[in-house]
């Protein structure tokens, strides 16, 4: 497949917008929007995927199946979740390896403690020391055999020691080479700019969520901060659970006789959305070129 790596997909738009996929279909209705790449996450995708919570009970290999299936489907450069590497550097290294094979164009790789993970950054309990840290992302850096895969520096420090010493941490990963830092967990505009102006020249990435107490920045206002990369994690996986939940909830009370259920007045064109998605015309293309004739009944005896 060919794959447009995340360096042109960063240079040919700033600040680089990616919805995460939870899904393959996700990912493919997200390269049909017209997005230059997205972003695989532990939460989103090990909710579709195996209604598991983030919290550090997946591992490498849950990971690897969902990426490898969203991957197949889509094109697009991509983002994927590291975690913590799922164990010392030696599980780094292999982590970074199995990615690569998988086609991932960045992984990120966090310093959250994964016996006490948490889901989102800003209720992080407590990050790794900070030269196991280096150790592992100089072993992810060493790792990697294409020149084009990235390694981001994600720390979660805020949530634990606060603002300052996940900036210091930021300057860490800096000094050690990786290409890329995150830091988790900002909560209001002027931390987003206090990171843009301390971590300047640096190539940054941002996280824009919705339903927490975080601001709704616009990714050219983060791009004026200094952010080259701007991810929403969350607007996918939670506007699907919403439409899901309220659906059956009304699909339940049709099937009881409680109240009646209308179709929906969008469904015509969301069948046909999703069957751009699917790509089924060239399934039919493929069905009448190379199908063996049809044989009657008849025919038969």
């Amino acid at each position: 497949m060919n794959r447009v790596s995340l360096k042109s997909a960063l240079s040919a738009e700033r600040p680089l917008c990616t919805p995460l996929a939870h899904d393959a279909l996700s990912a493919r209705l997200i390269e049909r929007a017209g997005f230059r790449a997205f972003a695989i996450g532990g939460s989103a995708m090990l909710a579709a995927r195996f209604a598991l919570p983030d919290i550090g009970v997946a591992g490498l290999g849950e990971m690897s199946e969902g990426i490898r299936d969203i991957a197949a489907a889509t094109t697009l450069p991509f983002f994927a979740d590291g975690d913590d590497g799922y164990g010392d550097v030696k599980s780094v290294a292999r982590t970074i390896e199995n990615y690569e094979r998988l086609g991932v164009g960045a992984v990120l790789i966090e310093d959250q403690g994964r016996a006490h993970k948490q889901p989102r950054a800003e209720g992080a309990k407590g990050v790794i020391d900070m030269p196991e840290m280096e150790y592992k992302l100089r072993a992810a850096m060493g790792a990697r055999q294409h020149a084009d895969t990235l390694i981001v520096g994600r720390t979660d420090a805020y949530g634990a020691l606060g603002l300052d010493a996940a900036i210091a941490r930021g300057e860490r990963f800096l000094a050690i080479g990786v290409d890329m830092v995150f830091v988790a967990g900002l909560r209001r505009e002027d931390e987003f700019a206090r990171v843009g102006r301390a971590l300047h020249g640096a190539t940054l990435s941002a996280a824009v969520f919705e339903g927490v107490d975080t601001p709704w920045l616009a990714p050219a206002a983060l791009g004026e901060m200094g952010f080259s990369h701007v991810s929403f994690p969350a607007s996918l996986i939670f506007r699907a659970v919403g439409v899901m939940r309220d659906t059956l909830a009304a699909l339940r009370a049709h099937a009881t006789g409680a109240a009646p259920m209308a179709p929906a007045a969008d469904s015509r064109q969301s069948r046909i959305t999703l069957d751009d998605a699917l790509d089924i015309a060239r399934w039919r293309r493929v069905e009448t070129e190379f199908a063996a004739p049809s044989t009657t009944t008849s025919e038969r005896r």
